[in-house]
């Protein structure tokens, strides 16, 4: 029952839960209190209203956002409060008495000063707003100044309206005790704090604090881009949960060879963007992208398929390289969209196969086989288990964007699965860990989440009570206590690096202190490794756990696993590196043969069906004493998936980049030569006519360009404005209605 309501009021927990409770309750109880009039019952209400609306804000709460859009939103609410405080006095017969009419002038006056306060607060954002957030890029050609305390700009609308509680509190005592000093110093100290707030704010608007204007900062970058010369670009755009996409090839761009850099559109992403020393630039404006010099790059890469891809394939002078965020039987790995790209670059001579089956347009010619770089940390399988009993891995995808039941085991299969496993004899240990976008689209799924979780946390509590258990679990106490202090240790360490600049600085602050660090970013590699150690130190090799967070990273808990389950997604293809036996589930029946035919991830899988009784299959194989008749399937299987070992897959990828960075050498070098044929026809076509020499027009056609200051070398650079110029004047003419 309780989760019904948790879902139909779409909270998170129950305690918010609880606190949409009790703020339904508690504005009416403190209309009753006023129209009674009950003083007591009043404040308590009140009390009772502030606590839950604070807690609901602090949590991020959906029923907040829907009350704003019902024009309930915080300043209403507040008002509400007051003007039931009014009303308490009148009721009171303290209507014509001095504190009433002090109570009412400090709150219109309290009203007063929140204009001023919330434009002040706005404009300093706006002030402090650049058109690109960078990191390790040298912007110092223009002062940024620091940021304004967090505390001043963090949610100060919600600050200034929780400054009426001294008025509030003094005028109730007031009305209580029959002494109207006490309310007056209340309204007084609400007043006073309120024009301090205001006060405050204002000297950030001077122009000594503003971050520089747009114009500035975007020449300071192209200064930059022209001394820096990028030569590869991984461009990437997305949602807020889609980070991970981006973070997976950051280690890949920190050892390509040549110049990279790494463009971003959403500013919301930065924060989520893990530790790399390669240059980072968000451009959240097209035209600021357009209009960013880029005549240096020779390869374009992209992370995903999106639709401001577009921003970026328009420019002719580099080649645009499709290399995804994982490699896998899904659909969207043979999306149509690809043929727009020059190449597209899978792992192996499956993904090859695949869009040569998929017939969507993308010819075998423009696919390049480079490997999947990111798999260097998976540890490939010795054989035997890391600890006494196996571990099981159940990492499933997410239920995707329709509703195919193909899509992902956990709403079908996924409670069988952990079930079996939990009970397995001999015993094993299972790890959840499911993919971060499990939940978004179906609650279902997020339901079922929530209930495996519960299964894993309960039959870890039972291991922890079992007797099999006890000796390990003594044995192990003093090294797990030391363990936890180390990830508390290193956690705070790693805290402390993470702002190279001061705590609390805003976007453009960030921008001017995030430059590379190599003996930071060298202390950082070494602490996450240190904290993944300590992390699965902190508990037993026997406990079952349930992985949501960062980290420990998915290849982490490879490493830590003999085993996995998982479905068609790239989890799968990665995991075959690491040659450990896995299952995939057939959530769609389609029959093990069928399943195999469609998909090539499986075929060296044990597959299971939706009630996971072939699981068994799975634990032999790493159980002592058991059989493993897939471990040669699996072997031949990740050469076809991945490709070879040797040359490794980093020497693979930079070879495809050099090659398609010659090639777009090769491109510009044409378009100039017959840009250069054209212009001596031209020129000799006017000397023609005119009956000027030849050498005297180019004469002139040379003083022309030295004598423009936007003159550049690059050939395309024309063509691209001309195609600039085309977009504005298509996008300014009216639809046409048919």
């Amino acid at each position: 029952m309780i989760s019904t309501a948790i879902r139909l009021a779409r909270v998170g927990s129950r305690s918010e839960l609880a606190a949409v409770a009790l703020m339904v309750l508690g504005y009416p109880c403190v209309m009753l209190a006023a129209l009674l009039p009950h003083l007591w019952l009043f404040a308590a209400a009140a009390a009772v209203t502030y606590a839950a609306d604070w807690y609901l804000h602090q949590r991020g709460s959906y029923l907040v956002d829907r009350l704003n859009k019902v024009r309930a939103g915080l300043p209403i609410r507040f008002l509400l409060r007051q003007l039931m405080l009014i009303l308490l006095l009148a009721r009171l017969d303290l209507a014509e008495e001095p504190l009433f009419y002090v109570a009412v002038g400090c709150f219109l006056v309290f009203y007063g000063l929140q204009a001023p306060q919330g434009a002040l607060a706005t404009l300093i954002r706006l002030r402090r707003t650049m058109p690109v957030v960078t990191r390790n890029v040298d912007l110092n050609a223009v002062r940024i100044p620091d940021a304004p305390p967090n505390w001043l700009l963090h949610r100060s609308g919600e600050k200034m309206l929780h400054l009426d509680i001294p008025a509030m509190v003094g005028v109730l005592i007031g009305a209580g005790t029959g002494d109207d000093v006490v309310g007056f110093v209340g309204a007084g100290i609400t007043l006073g704090l309120g024009l301090l707030y205001t006060v405050v704010l204002a000297p950030y608007l001077r122009r000594s604090r503003r971050a520089p204007a747009a114009p500035a900062v975007l020449k300071a970058l192209g200064t930059w881009l022209r001394e820096y010369q990028p030569t590869v670009v991984l461009y990437f755009s997305g949602s807020n949960e889609s980070a991970y996409q981006v973070n997976m090839w950051l280690d890949t761009m920190a050892h390509i060879e040549g110049r990279p850099l790494i463009i971003m559109r959403e500013g919301a992403l930065i924060t989520q963007l893990g530790e790399t020393a390669v240059p980072v630039v968000c451009v959240a404006g097209g035209t600021h992208l357009m209009n960013m010099d880029l005549s240096s790059v020779r390869v374009c890469l992209y992370a995903a398929n999106v639709g401001k891809n577009i921003h970026m394939l328009r420019v002719p002078t580099m080649k645009h390289v499709f290399i995804g965020h994982g490699d896998s039987d899904k659909l969207a790995s043979v999306n149509p969209f690809s043929k727009v790209y020059d190449e597209v670059w899978t792992a192996g001579r499956a993904g090859r196969d695949r869009y040569a089956l998929a017939d969507v347009g993308v010819r075998d010619d423009d696919i390049v086989e480079v490997g999947r770089p990111q798999l260097a940390p998976i540890e490939s399988w010795t054989g035997t288990t890391k600890n006494p009993i196996p571990t099981v891995l159940y990492a499933p995808t997410w239920e995707g964007w329709d509703d195919s039941p193909g899509n992902t085991s956990l709403l079908l299969a996924g409670e069988n699965i952990v079930r079996r496993l939990l009970a397995a004899e001999p015993p094993v240990r299972v790890v959840y860990k499911p993919h971060p976008f499990t939940g978004i689209r179906n609650k279902k799924a997020k339901a079922v989440h929530d209930r495996i979780t519960a299964l894993v946390n309960k039959a870890a509590a039972e291991r922890a009570g079992d007797p099999r258990w006890a000796k390990e679990a003594a044995a192990a106490e003093a090294g797990q206590r030391a363990a936890r202090a180390d990830l508390v240790r290193i956690g705070a360490r790693l805290d402390a690096l993470a702002q190279p600049g001061r705590a609390g600085g805003d976007d453009a602050e960030e921008s001017r202190v995030s430059l590379a660090d190599p003996a930071r970013q060298a202390e950082i590699a070494s602490l996450r490794a240190e904290w993944n150690a300590a992390y699965w130190r902190s508990f037993g090799w026997w406990e079952h756990r349930t992985v949501t967070e960062a980290q420990p990273k998915l290849y982490d808990c490879f490493n830590e696993s003999d085993a996995m389950v998982s479905d068609i997604s790239s989890v799968v293809s990665d995991f075959i590196a690491s040659g450990k036996p896995y299952a995939v589930t057939d959530s769609a029946e389609l029959g093990a043969d069928e399943f195999k035919r469609q998909n090539t991830a499986v075929r060296a899988a044990v597959i299971l069906s939706n009630d996971a009784e072939e699981i068994g299959q799975l634990l032999d194989a790493v159980t002592a004493g058991g059989t493993d008749p897939l471990a040669a399937a699996r072997r031949e299987l990740k050469g076809y998936l991945l490709g070879p070992d040797e040359p490794n897959s980093l020497e693979r990828f930079n070879t495809a980049v050099r090659t398609l960075s010659a090639k777009a050498e090769a491109r510009n070098a044409r378009v100039e030569q017959r840009l250069g044929e054209q212009t001596s026809a031209v020129l000799d076509r006017e000397a023609r006519t005119s009956g000027v020499g030849t050498g005297a027009a180019e004469a002139d056609v040379a003083a022309t360009a030295t004598a423009s200051p936007d003159a550049t070398a690059d050939p395309t650079t024309g063509l691209a404005e001309e195609t600039a110029g085309l977009d504005a004047d298509i996008a300014a003419e009216p639809p046409v209605v048919r």
